[in-house]
């Protein structure tokens, strides 16, 4: 029944509001949902049906976090139709947001990351999975930023990585000695990966093709078991473990911000809550009346 206007409001996600693909199709199978749900007309539609549409999420398991984000979904849906005078009534305005509670990220120690980093060179794999690390640490990427990177994007003169993150921003951030040399390492031998097509793809995997979020997981799965870590981790634990890392030795606020890209700065504060839960369990475990 709404499929013309969800089609419309996606185009609108691209077109204006520059939306990246991921993004716009959550928003779509949030709401295609909604439509087999109700099954009628957008101005028979009232607050009722949501209601009801967001029980029977609730009733089917669904999460909080995905009702949440059923809810910003259909709000910004029924935003547009009101701008666009497609419906009078918004019956969102009835609707209460669900208030999640911030979910402290899972992060890995500094040994815990040294172990995971120190990668033993047997063959020209390692040498790239050694790089994709050290890159992703040192520099506190997103793993789509990192497997999108082009090779002009790094310069080891310099020590920098360029990197356009969410909303098409470009970020410069600035890498370490470690990372720059096992960049190095792997570019001279970046060769060996291509095969018949060419491409400018930073980090190419064994069809000569660029490295996949999937492949990416499964290396850092691999090393963690390896490694006896039996924290269930992810590349975005390596980007929450840099940040966490640099605030407890001192880093402003506002420059991790920065090199993480973030547009809100209290997007950044959980990192703080994190020090501050590592700081209480010192506490309990350390100090004599900590129990």
């Amino acid at each position: 029944m709404l499929d013309d206007l969800i089609n419309e409001f996606c185009t609108y996600l691209l077109i204006d509001k520059n939306y990246s693909k991921n993004t716009i199709d959550a928003y779509r199978n949030d709401l295609e949902m909604f439509n087999k749900f109700v099954n009628k007309t957008i101005n028979n539609i009232d607050d009722s049906d949501i209601k009801n549409y967001l029980k029977y999420l609730k009733d089917n398991k669904h999460n909080e976090r995905s009702i949440a984000r059923n809810t910003s979904s259909l709000r910004s849906f029924y935003k547009f139709l009101i701008i666009n005078k497609h419906v009078k009534t918004n019956p969102m305005e009835n609707i209460t947001s669900i208030k999640l509670s911030k979910k402290l990220p899972d992060i890995l120690t500094i040994d815990e990351i040294n172990k995971i980093l120190d990668i033993k060179i047997t063959d020209n794999y390692s040498v790239r999975n050694k790089a994709m690390l050290e890159l992703i640490y040192a520099a506190g990427l997103r793993v789509s930023e990192l497997i999108n990177l082009k090779t002009y994007d790094i310069d080891t003169l310099e020590n920098i990585v360029r990197t356009m993150g969410k909303g098409n921003k470009e970020r410069i951030i600035p890498i370490g000695e470690y990372a720059t040399n096992a960049l190095n390492s792997y570019l001279s031998i970046r060769y060996t990966f291509l095969k018949k097509e060419i491409n400018d793809y930073l980090f190419l995997n064994n069809h000569g093709k660029k490295m996949t979020r999937q492949g990416f997981f499964k290396i850092i799965k691999k090393l963690a078991q390896d490694n006896n870590i039996k924290k269930d981790i992810s590349p975005h634990t390596l980007r929450h473990s840099f940040a966490t890392h640099m605030i407890n030795n001192g880093a402003d606020l506002r420059t991790i911000q920065e090199l993480l890209g973030h547009s809100d700065i209290s997007t950044t504060q959980i990192y703080t809550h994190v020090s501050t839960e590592k700081l209480k369990q010192e506490f309990e475990s350390f100090h004599p009346h900590g129990d």
